[in-house]
């Protein structure tokens, strides 16, 4: 299975742009593929906190808050078992 890890620079996150929900504050954010492929640090794209309409009609975009990447394999590899390998360790 193939899961992405990304890395959030909580300092550069808006905290006007949180909103509350029922069960918690929230932050909406996008995830971009870069467009010449991987980063120079291995990342595959950039994180981006969602804003409100109003500001996105207004011309503002959201920070840049960090970045992403594909992982397969190695200590990042999720390995869910299914009810057919057996009941779950938890």
């Amino acid at each position: 299975m193939q899961s992405i890890s990304l890395k959030i620079d909580v300092s550069k996150i808006s905290k006007p742009d949180l909103y509350q929900g029922k069960k918690g504050v929230y932050l909406d954010a996008l995830l971009f593929e870069n467009r010449e492929g991987k980063s120079d640090y291995g990342d595959d794209g950039f994180i981006v906190q969602g804003i409100s309409k109003d500001k996105r009609d207004a011309g503002e975009r959201g920070p840049i808050v960090g970045n992403w990447r594909y992982m397969s394999g190695g200590k990042h590899d999720t390995n869910i078992k299914s009810d057919e390998d057996g009941p779950l360790p938890f």
